[in-house]
This record gives structure tokens, sequence and C-alpha cells, in this order.
């Protein structure tokens, strides 16, 4: 081996290199990025479920319950409401994923040692988070019986009985059966859309700009805007026919019926094709080649996968990596997928989603125009 031909080899590999910043920079900050977010989102572990408590009993008692709910670390109980019908509302718009009633003769039964029951309604759209809720109520409940056993024991001329105090009744929502099957199938519907079109549209610009036939239509009497318009308008028909395909797959081969309007589930559909198309567009603004394009989608796309609700629970991360998974379009469409499919619920609870899903396809469709444009003129 010829030490001076290798050297010559090596120096013209880091010349090329140099000439490739972009493949450089991501060399090294992907995997930095990858241990980041893999190492604060990939977690079973859900704590900090949104709770809203009913108490209607308002006394001492009910207090030094809710707090033993809060002290495990499970529950934020934060929100207290009035009535029964407010309770349904945050759960129907996703701002609570547990109701805790406790019922107005709750105190009056523990002083005379007779059994009371406490209602717990929970969220069974995300059958992870349900589990660790109904487990650890559960668990709440035994422990808080247990005590107040032993405590009436100790009272004089008092025996002890085998009913528990506490009888903790539990509804599942939305998801009775808590199938892990229906809480995936909305959410793959949401991933595929955005990764498909986002890729179509940006391999197929920078295809064309690596071949050259890109500037061959600038040289054209096409203005910008037809060209970009013209060339998106076919990844849009086929993104809504990639979006039927798989609703439908979704209904009758995985048995995930749309409990909601199908109608208002297109049209917000079309809503997230908009922001996924600008994203595509906007991969193409900043890559030169196709590997680049694959580099560029690849770093949306984890994000998206770890940091939007789609696997994990966005309850169980930290403040900043949730901030994080608020700028993905994806975070607000999931959340809207699985509002109409597994909830049935309409746009008075959806709204918040849909704005900031609308604001997001509105924002990044024009920056890309505007890029592309640019490197059109």
């Amino acid at each position: 081996m010829n030490m001076q031909r290798l050297l010559s080899i090596v120096k013209k590999e880091i010349i090329q290199i140099k000439r490739d910043p972009p493949s450089l920079v991501m060399a090294f900050v992907l995997p930095i990025m990858m241990l980041l977010i893999f190492g604060y989102a990939v977690t079973t572990d859900v704590e900090h479920i949104n709770t809203a408590v009913l108490d209607q009993s308002k006394s001492q008692e009910s207090r030094q319950l809710i707090e033993i709910f809060r002290n495990t670390g499970y529950f934020d109980i934060d929100t207290y409401v009035s009535d029964f019908k407010e309770m349904t509302h945050l759960l129907d718009s996703g701002k609570a994923r547990v109701g805790l009633i406790i019922p107005p003769d709750y105190a009056r039964k523990l002083h005379r040692n007779e059994q009371t029951q406490l209602q717990l309604v929970v969220d069974g759209s995300d059958p992870l988070v349900a589990r660790t809720a109904l487990s650890s109520a559960q668990v709440v409940a035994q422990t808080k019986s247990f005590d107040f056993k032993i405590k009436t024991l100790q009272q004089a001329g008092l025996g002890i009985s085998l009913k528990p105090a506490l009888d903790l009744r539990y509804r599942i929502w939305y998801n009775p059966n808590m199938e892990s099957m229906k809480f995936n199938i909305p959410g793959l519907i949401g991933l595929i859309m955005q990764n498909i079109t986002m890729m179509l549209t940006a391999f197929a610009l920078v295809r064309e700009r690596e071949r050259g036939t890109l500037e061959q239509l600038i040289i054209t009497p096409v203005k910008p805007g037809e060209l970009i318009v013209g060339k998106l308008i076919p990844y849009i028909v086929i993104a809504f026919i990639d979006v039927l395909v798989i609703l439908g797959f979704g209904v009758f081969w995985f048995n995930v019926p749309v409990n909601g309007s199908v109608i208002l589930l297109l049209a917000l559909s079309f809503v997230f094709l908009m922001g996924a198309l600008g994203l595509g567009m906007f991969v193409s603004t900043v890559a030169k080649t196709q590997l680049q394009a694959m580099q560029v989608s690849f770093m949306i796309i984890l994000p998206s996968v770890l940091l939007s609700g789609f696997m994990f629970p966005r309850e169980s991360m930290p403040k900043i990596i949730q901030t994080i998974g608020y700028v993905i379009p994806l975070t607000y469409f999931l959340r809207i997928l699985r509002g109409i499919i597994l909830k049935g619920v309409g746009p008075s609870y959806l709204w918040q989603d849909i704005l900031l899903l609308g604001l997001f396809g509105i924002s990044i469709l024009t920056l890309s125009v505007i890029r592309m444009k640019k490197r059109l003129d």
C-alpha cells in the first residue's frame, strides 16, 4: 500500500466533506439530538395525569383524600368542577384524562363506619395512561381503606369489618376495553399522511433540480407561482387519496370506527396536508441533493414520532420537551384524529387544535413558497 496515494485519497475525501457542510453538521448534530430526544421522550412511566375533581362532600375528609391522590405523583389535580357536565366537557376536550367524583355523604359514611363509594371516570383513548390511572387509584383506595379500618379498630368498643371502607367504582370512556389498536391506528393515520406527503414533495422538487429539468422550466414563460402550484396539485390529489385509503383500512380492516363526523375529519385532514406539503417544500429549499433531503426529512420525522404523543404520553415528558412538541403540527392533528375517531367530538371541543394547526399550515406553506420563489427567480 502506497502511503502517498492513500494520503491523497484521504485529503480528497476531506475536501469533499468540506464542500458538503449540511451533511457534516448532521453527522454531529443528529446523534446528540437523537440521544436527547430518546433519553427524555422514550418512557413508559406515566406521571402527572391531568385530573378533574367533583368534590360533592367538601369536607376535611374529602380534602385529605384528594391530597393523597395528589401526593402519589400520578395525578395532577388542578381542576375542580361543580357538576358532572363540566367534567364531561373536560374529558371530551382532552384537558383532563381522569375524573374523580366524591359523593356528598363521603365523610358521614366514614364516621359511621359504613362503606362509601368513589367514582373514577377514565379517558381510555390512551390505554397506557388509563391503566396507570386505574391501578394507582385502586392502590390509593385500598391504602385509605386499610388506614381507616386500623383507626376504627383502635377506637374503644368498635370492631372491624372485613368490608373495605372505600368502594372504588370506575368507568372507562371512549375505549372501554383499553385496546391499544384503537389508540395506535388514528396516530398511524396522521404519521403516514405527514411522512408520505412531505417526502413525496421534497424528493420530487430536489430530483428536478438534480436532473436540471427545473432550470429548463424556469426559462419558459411559466411564472414561479404557476410552477409551484402546478407541481403541488398532483401531490395534493395523491395525498388526499392516501387519506381515504388509510382511513378505509383503519375502519374496515382494523375495525376502528369513526365515532365523529367523517366530513369534518376529511376537511381537517386537508388542512393538515397543506402543512405537510409546506414542510416538503421547505425541505426542498434546504436540501441540494436527495441524500440531504432524506437526512432533513429524518430530522423532522424523528421528533414527530416521539414528541407528538404518537407513541409515548406527553404528560410524562419534561416541560421543555413538551414545549418542543408544541411546534410539531402532528401534535395537534393527533388530538384531532383521536378526538373525532375515538371520542366523536366536534369543533367546539377541538377548536384550539384546529386553529393552531391552521396557523402552522399557512405559515410553513407561505414561508416555503417565498423561499422557493427566491430560488426560482
